[in-house]
């Protein structure tokens, strides 16, 4: 399973000319948080590049108002380009995590840029079959794998993002009492969201792995308190 791209994001991956000249063909806008910068159904076809914040991915799912969160983006994040490449209706929902600030491009001088650019658009191919794989990925586990293992996965895989994300371990610089482990800040229900359950089925989840000392939750809050007993289970091994 996977949320956060291990591939090196789209701008950081263009030489210093190629993210002068993709940057000279949008113009910056910022959102506040709480935001849509892109809405699943909407027919607009312009990409966003990320500067600055994070944005959760979701997708409407059977359950109707339920939401299946399938990816978590920060700054260089090329997003939208489905849409501005085929120009189908967006097939997800991109939600600011906090204030964003991002270059926006038109589709259609995204799409220009690109035929006269072929090193560029096969960094955006190379995204596009990245995230496809991890989709699959996603959809394999919802179908084989149970609550408490793809909550061990997700914790697991949130632990160790890179610092400067959104779900970073706390140090003595950052607000708040330091904690003695790694922590994830997420609310149940954001959780459920990230592993296709129910809140009550991840409230239960997170129970057992606080019954096993694996775990120590908070407000928004979950502490690793055993990384590896963490990641065993994660991979199948049962307490």
């Amino acid at each position: 399973m996977g949320l956060l791209g291990n591939e090196l994001a789209f701008a950081r991956a263009l030489t210093a000319h190629e993210h002068e000249s993709v940057m000279a063909l949008g113009n910056r806008k910022l959102y506040a948080a709480d935001a849509h910068l892109l809405t699943e159904g909407d027919r607009s076809s312009h990409v966003l590049i990320i500067i600055q914040g994070w944005v959760t991915v979701s997708v409407a799912t059977d359950r109707g108002a339920t939401r299946l969160i399938i990816g978590l983006r920060g700054p260089g994040e090329l997003l939208g380009e489905m849409a501005a490449l085929d120009s189908h209706p967006r097939s997800a929902t991109v939600r600011a995590l906090g204030p964003i600030e991002a270059q926006v491009i038109a589709g259609d001088t995204f799409r220009r840029f690109l035929a006269l650019h072929p090193r560029v658009s096969g960094l955006v191919i190379r995204q596009l079959t990245f995230r496809l794989r991890s989709a699959d990925q996603e959809r394999s586990a919802l179908a084989s794998l149970t609550v408490l293992q793809r909550l061990a996965g997700r914790l697991t895989e949130l632990s160790r993002a890179e610092p400067s994300g959104p779900y970073a371990p706390r140090t003595p610089s950052t607000p708040g009492p330091l904690l003695a482990g790694t922590v994830v800040h997420l609310a149940q229900d954001e959780l459920a969201a990230t592993v296709g359950a129910t809140r009550e089925a991840v409230a239960k989840a997170l129970r057992l792995l606080r019954d096993q000392h694996i775990v120590r939750t908070g407000n928004r809050v979950v502490e690793i308190l055993d990384p590896p007993l963490l990641a065993l289970l994660a991979d199948g091994h049962q307490e």
